[in-house]
């Protein structure tokens, strides 16, 4: 038997494609094929059948039923992209004022960051139930005790308390709203806060040596320095927040597509995810399409 003679550049091509071809037959049978059939599921009248699903094709009619004649679904998504367009930058505005905080040198500055970085962990599954008081008590108020740790209306108790809590439904509302999200916001920021120091600390010191030779103040550092560097990962960490928002099991339009699904109407729920994923990505060629021409790259 001839042995092949490989040159060692051949050989670890060979070596990584032999690598990636167990990631490719996954995506193949567990992302592509299934995300293929979910398009087409999403024209189709899709019935569950002992041991197999009817498919019957519907055409448009999927999509037609999820906008006018669903009453809840378009309700939602206007929802979802009115929270988004104010939650977005408040949670990139509050990411990039910790960063800069975190990037100075203090004693607990270790501590500090790893602070605002542990909700990316923690906050999920019970954990996270518990805090939002979603978790049941089972009898015990062991969860309900520890919810209240984290209540968020404290505002709408001290405006009660001081007497104009209900002087203005409009204005009450728009508080009420913006206090009663902030431990999810602060909580969605961990990601966001460490993209925004990496950026930090990769400002060059030649930068910030000449700024300090011309007398440059902290407030003309940080919007002739400071913002220039960051600001690709400003665009980094907007479609980032974007798509976890979008994403998040939480919001209502995620909730109706599930809700849809379990109710059987696979045909139904595919075209509402589909809609909903098309929307999605339509708000980030938007945002792609409107800050890429604001962002300032270093040229080596």
């Amino acid at each position: 038997m001839k042995k092949l003679n490989l040159s060692y550049e051949k050989k670890k091509g060979l070596y990584g494609y032999g690598f990636i071809s167990l990631w490719f037959v996954g995506a193949l049978f567990f992302f592509i094929v299934p995300v293929i059939k979910s398009i087409y599921y999403s024209f189709c009248n899709v019935k569950p059948e002992t041991g197999y699903l009817d498919k019957a094709w519907v055409g448009l009619a999927n999509y037609k039923t999820s906008f006018m004649v669903d009453p809840q679904f378009r309700q939602l998504l206007i929802e979802a992209l009115r929270n988004t367009a104010w939650k977005t930058p408040v949670i990139l505005i509050f990411s990039l004022f910790v960063a800069i905080i975190i990037n100075q040198k203090f004693k607990g500055r270790t501590f500090a960051r790893a602070v605002f970085f542990l909700p990316v962990i923690i906050a999920s599954g019970p954990v996270y139930s518990i805090i939002t008081g979603d978790l049941s008590t089972n009898g015990n108020g062991s969860a309900e005790q520890f919810t209240t740790m984290f209540e968020t209306d404290m505002v709408d108790k001290l405006l009660e308390f001081v007497g104009i809590y209900g002087f203005s439904t409009q204005f009450t509302d728009i508080i009420s709203e913006m206090t009663s999200g902030i431990l999810n916001l602060v909580w969605n920021c961990g990601i966001q806060i460490i993209i925004f120091l990496a950026a930090l600390q990769g400002i060059p010191a030649a930068a910030k040596e000449a700024a300090s030779m011309e007398g440059a103040t902290a407030w003309e550092f940080f919007w002739k320095i400071t913002l220039p560097y960051v600001s690709p990962m400003i665009l980094v960490n907007l479609v980032y927040t974007v798509i976890d928002m979008f994403t998040d099991p939480t919001n209502g339009v995620m909730e109706r597509i599930l809700s849809v699904q379990d109710e059987w109407k696979y045909g139904l729920s595919a075209a509402m995810a589909w809609s909903y994923s098309g929307i999605v990505l339509l708000a980030l060629g938007l945002i792609f399409l409107i800050l890429s021409k604001h962002i300032w790259y270093e040229v080596e």
